[in-house]
């Protein structure tokens, strides 16, 4: 059967020749329009069933397993849960690690860069809910930092429209791969500066970043929405390295929370 043009709309960022699209593995769990309210009840029903042998990576309970240990840590937010027993984590690794890949540790990427833990994950989107005040969604969404799109791929699932950065030309290219075959219609990759956010898409109502600065960008703050919520790991000077930073954006400015310490890759400026 001949590759047909997926509907997915990277074709507004690409950078370079088109490479071919990887066709969607039919073992996988990970279904685009399943609605997330059918999800948890799924992830749930997957966690009875017998564990797989060998690596069972393309078994729904081997998710469904990592999403109990996330419960059990203290994740209690529900869709995030959901998009985490949906998203297949061991198709954005490589294949070498991917038994490491529902094992609750980041791991490398390429370009010194590397997936972030699950749990780290989950822990981020969560507090991007916590600030929607009940909302079904985080509203639109701008990651900085693509990586290899695993986040992204989680996003899409959770928010009305994603726009994700990458300033490395490769992890781009490799986030556009991994990401074709699931052909989101509300995620968009960009290849360029994460520090100035992306202005034609704003104001935003969340703003994520996987990765670790001295300092939040006045880009960033300025292409928040009101009532918009950023995290970003950044820098402390009383925790002597990173702890994760909440700024909530209101009509009369922006406020501030630190949270637990993190660690992050470096966030830099310009592309490569």
């Amino acid at each position: 059967m001949s590759a047909r043009s997926p509907r997915f709309p990277l074709g507004l960022d690409r950078v370079g020749a088109a490479k071919p699209v990887r066709q969607a593995d039919p073992r996988s769990p990970y279904k685009p329009q399943k609605p997330l309210r059918d999800a948890a009840a799924h992830a749930a029903q997957a966690a009875r069933e017998p564990a797989p042998h060998g690596f069972g990576l393309d078994s729904q309970a081997v998710r469904a397993r990592m999403v109990e240990r996330l419960r059990a840590g203290g994740v209690r937010c529900e869709p995030v849960l959901a998009a985490l027993a949906l998203v297949p984590r061991h198709l954005f690794v490589d294949p070498a690690l991917a038994a490491q890949a529902y094992e609750d540790t980041s791991l490398p990427i390429g370009r010194g860069q590397t997936i972030s833990k699950p749990s780290v994950v989950a822990r981020m989107l969560a507090l991007l809910f916590e600030g929607r005040d009940g909302a079904g969604s985080v509203g639109r969404v701008l990651e900085i930092g693509t990586g290899c799109g695993y986040q992204a791929a989680l996003l899409s699932l959770l928010a009305r429209q994603v726009i994700s950065v990458e300033r490395l030309r490769p992890l781009h290219e490799r986030a556009r791969d991994n990401l074709a075959s699931m052909r989101r219609d509300n995620l968009r990759l960009v290849y360029g500066d994460g520090r100035l956010g992306h202005p034609p898409n704003a104001p935003y109502d969340a703003i994520i970043c996987a990765a670790g600065g001295d300092d939040v960008p006045a880009a960033w703050l300025e292409q928040m929405a009101i009532g918009g919520r950023l995290i970003a790991p950044t820098h402390s000077d009383e925790q002597a390295g990173q702890v994760l930073l909440v700024i909530d954006r209101s009509a009369h400015g922006w406020s501030r929370r630190s949270h637990e310490a993190v660690h992050f890759v470096p966030l830099r400026s310009g592309t490569e």
